[in-house]
């Protein structure tokens, strides 16, 4: 199915839970996403009908659905379902919903800092607190506003109305380095890039709590939480999950690691080092402990968690040039830092 809603009645086809691999299946894998968080939602099934289709219908409200599959507008295998009734994966599902008045998003003139250009693609430093793409009712102020006001017309058409040259995203409130795709052909070779895990993505963050090891790797599978479902967790039947980190830094309270992805799940940095006993400092989602609030974190003065994509680096499509970019982490992120 499409990312946007653009049809009378969609048909949706329950991807069944995939098996535990061994690690060699993983290594050899071509079904990686590009960055902290993944392309598509991620639900672990069986789920209840109504949470699964607000997985896959962007922009349709909870009640919205549910109204749905009361007016029995939804079917399961061509029967109808009540909205916590589950699906378990191979299911076909329709959705009779009216076509929705196309979005026509805002060319906003925001604040975004452009790394690199050319006619194929362009790389900007995303700041803490912006959201990469439109959805879940937000149409405005995110960096695809930005880009369609600084880079116009080329961005429309490529991957959907909603997320237009979007390759991969950063979560609102960590900074950094993203890839945007300004053709069909840049598109299509990024992913190829992500898939093949040929593109490589470091980030600094600041932890709380003291890491021991110097050096280490967290390789715990992440799915959906059982219970929190905007929030993903290590679960035993989530998917793959592969980070990397190198502490840099020790202070009494904190640690300044750096940390590279081999896979790129929903949260994945986050959600591991949570989940490992050093969450990332000012972290209002993960983050258990004592810097886990808005108020703890504005007491720190950061603008958003401490968490910095600072290194990216991928193929070009057309020249197939090596390009390597990175940048350093905000002002407010280094004066935490300096103060390790």
């Amino acid at each position: 199915m499409e990312n946007d809603i653009a049809s009378d009645t969609i048909t949706l086809k329950v991807e069944k839970p995939v098996p535990a691999r061994s690690q060699t299946e993983i290594a050899a894998s071509d079904d990686e996403t590009f960055d902290e968080q993944d392309t598509e939602e991620e639900l672990a099934l069986p789920a209840r009908l109504d949470q699964y289709l607000l997985t896959r219908l962007p922009g349709v409200t909870r009640s919205r659905i549910q109204q749905l599959i009361e007016e029995k507008k939804v079917l399961v295998n061509g029967k109808s379902f009540k909205p916590g009734q589950k699906v378990k994966g191979g299911e076909e599902v329709t959705v009779a919903i009216g076509a929705p008045e196309p979005i026509a998003l805002l060319a906003e003139d925001l604040d975004v800092e452009i790394v690199f250009e050319d006619e194929e693609l362009v790389v900007v430093n995303k700041k803490a607190g912006m959201i990469t793409h439109p959805g879940a009712g937000v149409f405005t102020g995110t960096l695809v506003n930005a880009l369609l006001s600084r880079v116009g017309p080329s961005l429309k058409g490529i991957n959907g109305t909603l997320r237009p040259g979007i390759v991969h995203r950063l979560d609102k409130d960590t900074s950094g380095l993203l890839v945007v795709a300004k053709s069909e052909k840049a598109l299509h070779h990024l992913q190829k890039e992500i898939k093949e895990r040929k593109a490589r993505r470091v980030y600094f963050a600041v932890v709380e709590g003291l890491v021991d090891t110097n050096q280490g790797t967290i390789n715990l599978p992440i799915g959906r939480h059982p219970t929190k479902r905007k929030e993903m967790w290590v679960v035993e039947n989530g998917r793959p999950s592969c980070t990397h980190y190198q502490v840099l830094t020790r202070s009494s309270k904190f640690t300044l690691l750096k940390l590279t992805l081999e896979t790129g799940r929903t949260h994945q940095i986050r959600v591991h080092t949570a989940y490992s006993g050093f969450p990332v400092v000012g972290d209002i989602v993960y983050n258990r402990k004592t810097t886990g609030t808005l108020p703890a974190r504005h007491k720190l003065g950061l603008s958003g968690h401490a968490l910095h994509a600072a290194q990216l680096a991928f193929t070009h499509p057309t020249t197939g040039v090596l390009l390597e970019f990175q940048t350093a982490v905000p002002e407010d992120m280094q004066s935490l830092i300096d103060r390790l």
